[in-house]
């Protein structure tokens, strides 16, 4: 399975604030309870079958704590796992392995567990024409790494924040006075600054949507539709002649058992906002070994 490039950088944030949140240096029980030149070996499991995401953060996380700490992933991100699978092997001074075990499975939990999630989306549309978009309704502070974790999992990511693009919702439609009118308000502010991006417009029924098209929407969002509304508006796109140019998305409350009806409606797009606000983490547990510890490999 494909996915983005790894966003170093907001890991690299993101394992310094979890780090700091949990006062790594100040470890009191493992600095009490641990001899200080004791070296172990570890390795990080699943408990159930999933989706691997998140690989590159473990090592983040125990470069920070102990750049001596050898990280050694056993899958990449992307792989299919079975229950009992390792998927990091671990060296270094038992302290530091215990030291930052729960923050390295904390990010490694929540981001497999999104990849699972997403994986099952994507396997619940596949032979439709819809592909699975997240949304914006991403843990604070780890929007980049959800985000990633999306694509692990084999769907697509929606805008990453609000200067990425123009998504003209509810409130902005109603503010602006109508779809029309916030259609041709982004219009006017593109041609006044110069700057181009997608514009992707919300809707909640049939003839709002009708609006939109005849406005000249190119993306359009119908929200929380019923399957016969999103096939009505399905026709209208394919009764124009610019039909080939026009997004259909749908979203709201989208779920594993009603996907695939949304699919079959037609729709290119298919948001939903589960796959990171609800998805359940991946089972792991890390297990330390005592002893000598062999050579990096």
């Amino acid at each position: 399975m494909s996915t983005t490039a790894f966003p170093s950088a907001a890991a690299r944030a993101a394992a310094a604030a979890a780090l700091a949140e949990d006062a790594s240096g100040k470890d009191i029980t493992t600095v009490w309870s641990v001899p200080e030149e004791l070296m172990a070996t570890a390795e990080i499991r699943t408990r159930q079958s999933g989706i691997a995401a998140g690989l590159p953060v473990v090592a983040e996380v125990f470069a920070q704590v102990d750049p001596e700490v050898h990280v050694e992933p056993a899958v990449a991100d992307g792989a299919r796992l079975v229950d009992g699978q390792v998927l990091v092997h671990l060296s270094g001074s038992a302290r530091s392995l215990i030291t930052g075990e729960r923050t390295a499975l904390n990010f490694l939990q929540r981001m497999c567990g999104i990849a699972t999630l997403t994986d099952r989306y994507v396997r619940a549309v596949a032979g439709t024409r819809a592909r699975i978009l997240d949304t914006r309704k991403t843990a604070p502070g780890l929007r980049a790494l959800d985000k990633y974790a999306v694509t692990a999992g084999g769907g697509h990511n929606h805008r990453l924040d609000l200067a990425a693009m123009v998504l003209l919702k509810e409130n902005h439609i109603a503010a602006a006075g109508g779809v029309t009118a916030a259609i041709d308000a982004v219009r006017r502010e593109m041609a006044r600054t110069g700057q181009t991006v997608e514009c992707d417009v919300e809707v909640q029924t049939v003839t709002q949507a009708a609006e939109a098209l005849d406005a000249g929407a190119r993306w359009i969002m119908l929200d929380n539709m019923p399957v016969a509304d999103i096939e009505q508006v399905v026709k209208f796109r394919a009764g124009r002649a610019d039909a080939s140019r026009i997004l259909l998305e749908a979203s709201g409350t989208i779920r594993l058992d009603t996907v695939l009806a949304i699919a079959g409606a037609g729709v290119d797009l298919i948001s939903v906002g589960a796959l990171t606000h609800s998805a359940p983490a991946l089972d792991l547990t890390m297990l330390l070994t005592t002893g000598p510890v062999p050579c990096p490999r």
